[in-house]
Formats: C-alpha cells, sequence, structure tokens
C-alpha cells in the first residue's frame, strides 16, 4: 500500500511539474540556436546595437499575400523581435491598393519600410547585415549637410522635372541628411559645416572665381560627387585635374544590354560591379543612359577605384552617337575614330589622406552620368539603392554592420576513381560476401553443438 502510494504521489509530481514548465514557456520565452555556426541567431553586433536603440521600430513589408515570402520575412525579422520587444513587423498586400504601392515607388515583392526616430528606410535585400546596418544610419542623430551647387543649370535636388533629382532628395530627407542648394554666385565660399558637394551636371560655364573656390574646397579636404556627362563644357577643367583625372570622348555604347531587353545600345545596363566598399553585396542591376568613359591622369594624386564599369561588348562611340530606339547594328566599333574597346570605367571613388586635423580620409567619386539618379530613371532596377550606397561612403556613413557569413560546413567528401571503385567494389561484393562467410560460421558452429 505504501509503495503504490508512493509511486501516485511521484506521478502527480511529474505531471505538476510538466504542467508548471508548460505555463510558464507561455509567459517567458528562451531560446537557443542549435544549428552550426549559430545560422538561424542573430550576430553579436546586431544585438548590441538592438540593445541600444531606444524607442520602437516598425517595419512595414510590401508583400503579396500569396506564397511563402511572408513567413520568410517574419522569420527573418522574428530574430530581431525576440532580442528587442518593441519591433514590430506588419504587412501590405501590394495588390490591394495599387496606387498606393505605386505612389510609394514599389517594385520587388517584398520590399521593407524600416521606421524608427521619425526617418526611414528602404531595403530591397533581406540580410541581417543590411537591416542591421539601416538601423544603425537611422540611429545617427547628427545631420548631414549636403550642398548641391546651382545657378549653372545643374539638376535641383528639390525639382519636379524629368531631368531633375527630387525624388532622390526626397529619399534622402527620409534618412536624416539636410540638402541646402549652393549658388556661389552669392555665397563665394564654401561653408566648413558642409559634409559633402555635389556637382550635378552644369549646362553652363561657371565663372573662374567659382572653378577656383570648388578647388579650393577639395583642396581643403572637402568631400566631392561630381555627375558628368557627355560634351560638358562647363570649365571645370581645373577641377579635372586637381582629382587627376579626365573623360574620353563620345559615350558609351555596350553590346551587353540586350540581355536586358533594352532597345537603346547606349544604355549601359550593370550587374556585375568592381569590388569596393560601395559595391560591396550589391547584386541588383542599376541602369545609366548614355555614359561618359572615366580615365585617371599620371601621375594621379589620389588613390582611384573604379566602381561602374561596363562589360566587353562595349566602347565609346564617337562618329555616331545612338537615337534613342535605334537598332545596334547601326552603331559599329572604328577605333580609326579613336574609340576604345571596353570594358570602360565609367565610375570612381577616389580617396586621399585629407588635409584637415584629423587624419581622416576624403573621398570623392565621379560618375559618367546623372540621368540615372534623376526622376525619370531612379526608379529602374537598383539605382536608387546605389545612390544611397554612394551618399552613404561619401558622408563616411558606411560603418556597416559587419557580419561573417554563417554558412553551412562542407560535408563533401571528394574521392579518386579509384578509390569510388574500391568503395563500390566493398558494398557491392566484399560486405555482402563478409555476411554470408559470417552466417555460414555461425551456422556450422550451431550445427556442431
Amino acid at each position: 500500500m505504501t509503495d503504490r502510494l508512493t509511486n501516485l504521489v511521484h506521478a502527480l509530481l511529474l505531471i505538476a511539474i510538466a504542467l508548471l514548465l508548460g505555463f510558464l514557456s507561455t509567459r517567458h520565452r528562451f531560446d537557443i540556436d542549435l544549428s552550426h555556426t549559430q545560422r538561424s541567431s542573430l550576430g553579436t553586433p546586431s544585438r548590441r546595437l538592438l540593445d541600444a536603440l531606444e524607442g520602437p521600430v516598425e517595419i512595414v513589408s510590401w508583400a503579396r499575400s500569396q506564397g511563402e515570402l511572408r513567413a520568410t520575412i517574419a522569420s527573418f525579422v522574428e530574430r530581431y523581435e525576440r532580442a528587442k520587444p518593441d519591433l514590430s513587423l506588419r504587412f501590405i498586400d501590394p495588390d490591394a491598393d495599387p496606387n498606393a504601392t505605386r505612389a510609394a515607388g514599389v517594385q520587388i515583392d517584398g520590399e521593407l519600410d524600416v521606421h524608427y526616430g521619425g526617418r526611414s528606410e528602404r531595403l530591397k535585400i533581406l540580410s541581417e547585415r543590411e537591416l542591421s546596418s539601416t538601423l544603425l544610419r537611422l540611429s545617427r542623430h547628427r545631420e548631414r549637410v549636403v550642398a548641391f551647387l546651382e545657378g549653372a543649370g545643374e539638376r535641383r535636388i528639390d525639382g519636379i522635372g524629368n531631368a531633375d533629382l527630387g525624388q532622390f532628395g526626397s529619399a534622402l530627407r527620409g534618412r536624416g541628411t539636410r540638402m541646402v542648394n549652393l549658388a556661389l554666385a552669392t555665397t563665394p565660399r564654401i561653408a566648413d559645416n558642409v559634409d559633402l558637394l555635389v556637382i550635378a551636371n552644369p549646362r553652363v560655364a561657371l565663372a573662374p572665381a567659382q572653378v577656383a573656390e570648388v578647388v579650393g574646397y577639395i583642396e581643403r579636404g572637402g568631400h566631392l560627387l561630381w555627375l558628368l556627362e557627355a560634351g560638358e563644357a562647363v570649365g571645370l577643367d581645373d577641377l579635372a585635374t586637381a582629382l587627376s583625372l579626365h573623360t574620353l570622348p563620345g559615350v558609351i555604347v555596350d553590346g551587353a544590354s540586350q540581355a536586358f531587353d533594352i532597345g537603346d545600345p547606349s544604355f549601359v545596363a550593370v550587374n556585375r560591379y568592381p569590388e569596393h566598399a560601395i559595391t560591396r553585396d550589391f547584386a541588383l542591376a542599376t541602369l545609366y543612359p548614355q555614359p561618359v568613359a572615366l580615365a585617371k591622369r599620371v601621375p594621379a594624386h589620389w588613390e582611384f577605384a573604379p566602381i561602374l564599369r561596363s562589360s566587353e561588348q562595349s566602347w565609346n562611340e564617337v562618329g555616331h552617337i545612338p537615337a534613342a530606339g535605334e537598332a545596334e547594328a547601326n552603331v559599329r566599333f572604328d577605333g580609326s575614330d579613336g574609340e576604345i574597346a571596353g570594358p570602360l570605367d565609367f565610375a570612381f571613388a577616389l580617396t586621399r589622406l585629407s588635409p584637415r586635423p584629423g587624419g581622416q580620409e576624403q573621398r570623392v567619386v565621379v560618375i559618367g552620368d546623372g540621368d540615372f539618379l534623376s526622376n525619370s530613371f531612379l526608379g529602374n532596377g537598383g539605382n536608387r539603392e546605389f545612390g544611397t550606397r554612394v551618399f552613404d561612403w561619401l558622408l563616411a556613413d558606411d560603418a556597416l554592420i559587419e557580419i561573417p557569413e554563417r554558412v553551412a560546413p562542407d560535408r563533401e567528401l571528394a574521392l579518386s576513381q579509384a578509390a569510388l571503385g574500391a568503395l563500390s567494389a566493398f558494398f557491392l561484393l566484399g560486405l555482402p560476401s563478409l555476411l554470408i562467410v559470417t552466417g555460414l560460421l555461425v551456422w556450422r558452429i550451431r550445427r556442431r553443438r
């Protein structure tokens, strides 16, 4: 009777413990990642960043309700929700409100809008490195000042014309960048608090005093983004000399653009990029209408790194600038006209030690096209994303969350043909024969007993 009572008590205790554990699991969550290299959990830099963020984070995903994409995004964001309870995710179906989707500029199913601290940023790539880096940029309180040169017919950062940069300017403002228009005719000196100067395709020549001030700004250690177009004669030769570069004549024609169903051969599509901090892990295609090729002067006073390059099927067309929709067969390479076969670089990132106190790095980007950021072409592929990467790097805002790639270990076993033959013979002949012989021996021993 005592043993039965003891067993009953033990059983009731086990049931009570199981119920208690079940109840506690609904109130307190405990997660453990048993995957190799901890591939299913956040890295330490991301967890530290989330611990430092004050206030809620909202992530809005423009993902269709059909398919598994929403589940994939929810599973990924859940890692962040576990580390930061006030981080939330909600979905918007692009098909439910097409007008709002177009107004928001959504192009890819599953795009993310990350909102924090009254600012937001758009993501098209779902990865821990991209999302954590976005949160890091949004958490910075210092406003960056970017001055856009005006007064010579440049593209306006607040303009609504097809050639202006108004839509891109709106994206920059949402990321904590303050943009000002700078007219050197009325403000003869570029202020020291300007973090970046942008020259966006002036149409008329700048006065010599204005060019001298731009060159002086560079010599004082300022950062610069210079957008060029073919045939621009705006008196900036001294600036080009200071940057140790020059332009090649004509525009780039690229036969590889046919793979992107582009009818105009002078539209260069790029989906492979030279290795650089700006292009690291960037996998989106970008489009550049009639870019101009660039080359560095020797000796160069800067460190040059190409960031945009045409394909081997390209050249700088000098004799005949193709019209929109013109077949590529009408445009041919002619080396006798001074045309140079590709690949051709049409964007460089320049660096050198800054003359300003502190020994920081001075940064300049020169791109042989300004249309790719214009209101007409900003929505093509990853043009917007590439432009923001350029600005991030120029503003020294490229300190991304470095997440080492955590992949499954290589479990492949490389064997020669001889080794494979020996293994096959062992499993097909040797092992069955061994089992038969062993069985016969056991049978014979038992018979003798």
